[in-house]
């Protein structure tokens, strides 16, 4: 069965503290229906697979998932999941503001670049002996979610740093734990109002006059940061918004784009193939022959 934690703690909101761990066998065996298809989350979902096979579907890309595997899943994501009989881990789900408790635990994924890197390439295998680590993490976890101790959501949240901890440093260098904190907080903020945003604002100086800096400075932080242009996030994000429509509903480009901002559907259809490198109509068509 999943396990939440209460939401009687402290008095804080259900969603604030909901974080959930499930048994990958316990979901395969209940065939959840909200994963067996497309869907999403605005929370952050892990996939610890430690014995087994299956896929994942993520934004259009499919995953082989294999022993000693570990899937991050961030929110906004369209994803499905195939799992096999063999299949051995747990599904850890939490929202972001389980790391933002008045602490900077949750910067971690942008010091290390981590966050980013799962976006961009989610699966990672883990070494042997950080595997026996992290799953030796996930039991404490999972063990504190079934207690009723004092003080738990504190122990919870700890243990969930750590467990990032031990994800950034699967990853070639150390945590770059000299960035400026207001730095790494101007790229989350931005990153945030781009996922807010990106149907209404397309421009970097409109980011920048909401976070009150100029547009070079905002450009110069984000890449420093993420490793990427402000403009690259609020492009890559407008389509790939786009790609989720054109492969999961009937919609047309035309209706697309005018759902995305734009009013000249020539603009839009080369705004596609430029960022994305292929036209919409090709994009289309290999969607509907890949998911039918």
């Amino acid at each position: 069965m999943p396990i939440q934690t209460s939401a009687s703690e402290a008095g804080t909101p259900e969603k604030e503290l909901a974080l959930e761990i499930q048994p990958l066998q316990w979901l395969r065996e209940n065939k959840s229906e909200e994963h067996l298809m497309p869907h999403r989350h605005e929370h952050i979902e892990i996939l610890w697979i430690k014995n087994g096979n299956g896929c994942l579907d993520i934004d259009l890309k499919k995953y082989r998932m294999g022993e000693n595997m570990l899937y991050c899943i961030v929110p906004g994501q369209l994803h499905q999941l195939e799992l096999d009989e063999t299949v051995d881990g747990f599904l850890i789900s939490f929202p972001e503001q389980l790391m933002n408790g008045g602490n900077d635990d949750f910067d971690l994924l942008y010091r290390s670049g981590l966050f980013h890197l799962l976006m961009r390439s989610p699966g990672m295998r883990m070494e042997s002996d950080a595997a026996q680590e992290v799953d030796e993490i996930i039991k404490r976890l999972h063990k504190e979610l079934c207690s009723g101790y004092l003080l738990r959501k504190e122990i919870i949240r700890r243990y969930t740093s750590i467990f990032l901890i031990y994800l950034a440093r699967q990853f070639d260098g150390a945590l770059q734990v000299s960035v400026q904190t207001k730095n790494v907080r101007l790229v989350k903020n931005f990153i945030s109002l781009v996922e807010k945003k990106f149907i209404s604002y397309k421009l970097v100086k409109q980011y920048a006059s909401e976070l009150a800096v100029t547009p070079n400075y905002l450009n110069e932080i984000v890449k420093r940061i993420s490793g990427y242009s402000a403009g690259y996030h609020i492009r890559q994000r407008v389509v790939l918004e786009a790609r989720r429509k054109a492969a999961y509903s009937d919609v047309s480009m035309k209706e697309i784009a005018y759902h995305l901002g734009f009013d000249d559907i020539a603009h839009f259809s080369k705004f596609f193939k430029t960022v994305y490198g292929k036209n919409f109509t090709d994009f289309k068509k290999e969607s509907i022959s890949h998911y039918s």
